[in-house]
């Protein structure tokens, strides 16, 4: 904790709020702590230390405040810097928020050129850009881990795009596809959750300041000059709009759910693979744990916690919507409400999709296991009503034909491969020799080579591209 005196901190408990003197009497304790948004938009301060400065830089360039102002404000906010990094700032329950508290520290330091530099802004439409700038750097992590688990995914693809394991639908057995393949449908849908971040991010790069409360400054500002020190592409057009929008947030949130969305169908498999019924994969020891109870036990805990955490950020998407959903322009006290749902979502696909990359990374995969399983269930079905197709057979035709062959196979107990070529011709004259090639698994995957399908040669094309597309 910093080394304020007691008269400083009785100062700010007599000057709390920057409306104090408009008010006959003190906020009550409790109105304090329900008010406050201190306990967790501190983590912003960086970020709005980033856009008070930018704001100083333009207001000197107009002339606003001296140069002297500017360089006394920029020394305090670095000193502020230092004191957040090392724990030693003192986070006060009487200022608030992270901005109350930055400015009252500020003036504590330079005195007034600290109280000059709220000029021509107001706190809607600073907490606006902080928001936005805190954002993007989230936005910007979570890319990148995307991008990471996508290249893990694409690496194991490669190591196994010939293991075969069943396909399914319905969870019940289909046709056989490659295990390099099954990894790579992951890859693109985690590509395209990149994808949307990064088409959120275009909206999210906007920049509220100089809205001010609602209807922007009698100042002669330079939005572009901070648009540009801050790194925005553009700034928001409307000051009403650009105080009181929160779609970003929404389609951040939205963005979010669908990641997790994602990792819960990746972890669901996860979990199910790893089942000594499935054992089709073993996950690192470091992902697991035991039982209180029972020594055998070694529980997939992390992909199960994945799987739980999906609902904390689709429940915080429905939150934010619901917030804003009958809001009047402008700016409400309600908005406060969007920060910790906000916050929340992204710490939990940032530390998701870390765990994510590295458990990925760690999987051991149990091919025999795999390949037995594509061998029930009568996976090469589709390829003998394909094979009767290209004899001239109608496709409905050879459907009822395999049909009919299947259900020999079950009575009988074997699979469609087990059978004599005379069995297989009892079903159909056209059935030659080369049907063995093709009710083998390695036949079936092999034969759909095309762009999207799972024979190895295409795994191995498509893995690349992945691993392309993610170098870096």
């Amino acid at each position: 904790m910093s080394k304020n005196t007691s008269s400083q901190q009785d100062q700010f408990a007599n000057k709390a709020q920057a409306w104090s003197a408009r008010f006959s009497e003190p906020v009550s304790d409790l109105v304090k702590r329900y008010t406050a948004s201190v306990g967790f938009d501190q983590r912003m301060a960086n970020f709005d230390i980033q856009g008070s400065l930018a704001h100083a830089d333009m207001l000197a360039s107009i002339g606003i405040i001296s140069s002297d102002d500017k360089a006394a404000i920029e020394h305090g906010m670095a000193q502020i810097l230092e004191e957040i990094a090392s724990g030693q700032f003192t986070w006060l329950l009487d200022l608030e928020d992270v901005h109350l508290n930055i400015e009252k520290r500020l003036v504590e330091l330079v005195g007034d050129a600290g109280k000059r530099l709220h000029t021509g802004r107001s706190r809607n439409d600073q907490v606006a850009t902080d928001i936005r700038l805190w954002l993007r750097n989230e936005i910007d992590i979570a890319t990148d881990l995307l991008r990471q688990l996508r290249r893990e995914l694409a690496k194991l693809a490669l190591q196994h795009n010939a293991t075969i394991l069943p396909g399914f639908t319905h969870l019940q057995v289909a046709q056989p596809v490659t295990f390099g393949h099954h990894l790579l449908a992951y890859a693109e849908m985690f590509g395209r959750d990149a994808e949307r971040l990064a088409d959120c991010r275009k909206r999210v790069n906007r920049l509220p300041l100089g809205a001010a409360a609602l209807a922007g400054t009698s100042y002669p500002i330079d939005r572009e000059r901070v648009a540009k020190t801050l790194g925005f592409d553009e700034v928001c057009r409307n000051s009403l709009d650009a105080v009181s929008d929160r779609d970003f947030a929404i389609e951040f949130c939205a963005a979010a759910a669908l990641i997790m969305t994602h990792i819960s169908r990746l972890s669901e498999e996860l979990v199910l693979w790893m089942s000594p019924r499935v054992g089709f994969i073993d996950l690192a020891d470091r992902f697991c744990t035991g039982s209180s109870i029972m020594p055998q036990k070694k529980n997939p805990d992390v992909p199960e916690l994945a799987r739980g955490k999906t609902g904390r950020v689709n429940g915080h998407l429905i939150a934010l919507l619901t917030l804003m959903k009958g809001q009047p322009l402008a700016y409400n006290k309600d908005n406060q409400e969007d920060k910790e749902g906000l916050f929340d979502s992204a710490d939990t696909i940032r530390d998701t999709l870390t765990i994510f990359v590295d458990m990925i990374s760690g999987i051991k995969v149990k091919a025999d296991a795999m390949r037995a399983a594509a061998l029930q269930g009568f996976a090469t079905a589709t390829d003998l009503a394909d094979y009767l197709v290209k004899k001239g057979v109608p496709f409905r035709d050879a459907h009822e034909t395999v049909a009919h062959a299947v259900r020999h196979c079950e009575e009988k107990g074997c699979d469609l491969a087990d059978l004599s070529l005379a069995e297989l011709q009892a079903f159909h004259p056209s059935i030659g020799q080369d049907i063995f090639a093709v009710l083998t698994l390695e036949g079936s995957v092999a034969a759909r080579k095309h762009i999207g399908g799972t024979a190895p040669e295409r795994v191995k094309l498509e893995a690349q591209r992945v691993l392309d597309q993610t170098a870096g």
